[in-house]
């Protein structure tokens, strides 16, 4: 396996077309592992307090809409 300065100079060889799938391809593999651990967050219970805390609003009253929506 390359180690990252290896790559980062590979990186630095490459035409701009090729330089720029690359950074969309690390994009959106960061987005996929964002996603993975909100998933894996979720299903332990780590994110029940939102629900709770937007229960409570809604109950009080005072839950606001998401920015931009209109209901």
């Amino acid at each position: 396996m390359s180690t990252l300065q290896e790559v980062e100079v590979a990186i630095e060889k490459l035409p701009k077309e090729d330089f720029r799938q690359l950074c969309d391809w690390i994009l959106r593999r960061r987005d996929d592992e964002w996603d993975r651990q909100i998933d894996e967050a979720a299903a332990a219970g780590k994110l029940d307090f939102l629900t709770a805390e937007a229960d409570a609003a809604r109950h009080a009253g005072t839950l606001k809409n998401w920015p931009g929506e209109t209901r």
